[in-house]
């Protein structure tokens, strides 16, 4: 695993985890940056070989702008290059965050990675489908163990968040293991009460985040009722408050939060 350069201020803040942070456009990206101006300090994963083999292709020097700008924004922060598929990962994540930042807990766990890649009932592979859920579900949930076997915050402040996506159809191991995700988080909400610990999942629907070709996006945007798709904000702006204490009513939910296209 390695890491992108730390930047560092003199004041304490909440500690954020956010995984997926790999490109400018992504909604990783974005919610880092909120949480950050919100006044948390944010440690974040990427994997540049997934973007490398997807058709955006990856974003050279990505993590150390995420870092920049986030510790711009006042944060301490670090960036964590790590390959979710391997269940060894998750539990290095962890300790490389406690390390980096002087054994302070992760306060919120904001679970943005992904593998996704379309394919069908007929011509899903083996390969794929046991690699979607190895990196959606698995991942996920070796994540949530790591986080509530070591949370020592303050009881009421701590958060979970995942995102989502409703695809079924011709998206099948990408769908199936995001139905997965959603039971896993969902059942933290309980699991996790007595450590005072809120999780929730969010489906933000058709984002234009850099990879929609354009027939698609015009007939996304048609379907959607208010005219537009969502941009990376539109879903940072939930998370972010989420994790504030406002959001610490809300617990145990998938909220959608996709412009209306899913009703």
């Amino acid at each position: 695993m390695t890491n992108s350069p730390q930047h560092s201020t003199p004041h304490a803040r909440p500690l954020a985890l956010v995984t997926g942070a790999g490109r400018p456009e992504g909604i990783a990206y974005a919610i880092a940056l909120e949480l950050a101006g919100g006044g948390w300090d944010v440690a974040f994963s990427y994997l540049t070989s997934y973007d490398d083999r997807m058709d955006w292709g990856a974003t050279p020097g990505a993590a150390d702008r995420l870092s920049a700008e986030l510790a711009g924004l006042g944060a301490e922060t670090a960036g964590f290059e790590a390959d979710l598929a391997s269940p060894d990962t998750p539990a290095q994540l962890f300790d490389a965050v406690t390390g980096r930042f002087g054994g302070r807990p992760v306060d919120a766990l904001v679970m943005c990675h992904a593998e996704s890649v379309d394919s069908s009932i007929l011509d899903t592979s083996v390969e794929s489908f046991d690699r979607h859920f190895a990196v959606n579900a698995r991942a996920s949930w070796l994540l949530l163990k790591e986080y509530g076997s070591r949370f020592a915050g303050t009881p009421g402040r701590g958060r979970i968040v995942a995102l989502t996506s409703d695809h079924t159809a011709h998206n099948l191991p990408y769908g199936a293991s995001k139905g997965a995700l959603d039971r896993i988080v969902l059942a933290a909400a309980r699991e996790f009460a007595g450590l005072g610990v809120t999780a929730n999942v969010i489906n933000p629907g058709p984002v234009d985040n850099g990879w929609m070709p354009a027939p698609l996006k015009a007939r996304l945007t048609e379907a959607t009722p208010l005219g537009r798709l969502g941009v990376p904000r539109d879903c940072a702006n939930l998370v972010g408050f989420l994790c504030s204490e406002r959001g610490g009513w809300i617990n145990g939910q998938l909220l959608s939060s996709d412009g209306g296209i899913g009703s």
